[in-house]
């Protein structure tokens, strides 16, 4: 199995991508530990790539991510798509509860990062925002993929809710499964 698990901001992808390649046994690729320097700065889109494909090397894994720039390195090789395709109000309330948690537990994230109070609400750069404003596109763009002909390699595995999500790691042989 090489999974690509697709879905706004604030869906999920990293906790259920985990989730998949704990139980599955392979290894887990967290696409925004490999894009972002310190001070929030993105990699050179060369370099990200370069480093995509070391780590989709290997025979199986489950990656997590939506960057178009990478999606020529892992695209190809995919062998499945899990999108959590879940309603505005799931998102929303997951992306607001993970960035509260973020910034009072001041929570390192990639390259040392951290959100923070300013950035998260006050902020053209707000992943609240960001997540809000993508919401609607993401749908229409990953429905024109799952469509495009370049990619009938791919099973895909469009999930609704996170109850879904709990069923589809049930069913791939998953004893235990997350909240």
């Amino acid at each position: 199995m090489r999974c690509l698990v697709l879905g706004t901001s604030g869906a999920g992808k990293t906790t259920f991508a985990a989730e998949l390649a704990r139980r599955r046994g392979i290894g887990h690729i967290e696409l925004d530990a490999l894009y972002w320097l310190p001070g929030w700065k993105p990699r050179d889109p060369d370099d990200f790539r370069e480093r995509v494909a070391r780590a989709a090397a290997g025979e199986s894994w489950v990656a997590d991510g939506n960057y178009s720039v990478a999606r020529g390195v892992l695209w190809p090789r995919a062998t499945h798509v899990v999108w959590l395709n879940y309603g505005r109000h799931v998102v929303w309330s997951r992306i607001l509860r993970r960035t509260v948690v973020r910034v009072a537990g001041r929570q390192p994230l990639w390259a040392g990062d951290r959100e923070s109070l300013r950035k998260a609400f006050l902020s053209r750069q707000s992943i609240l925002l960001w997540s809000f404003n993508t919401y609607a596109k993401n749908r229409v763009k990953y429905r024109e993929l799952q469509a495009d002909p370049r990619w009938a390699q791919l099973q895909w595995h469009e999930l609704h809710t996170p109850r879904q999500a709990r069923e589809f790691l049930r069913e791939q042989g998953c004893a235990v499964v997350p909240r």
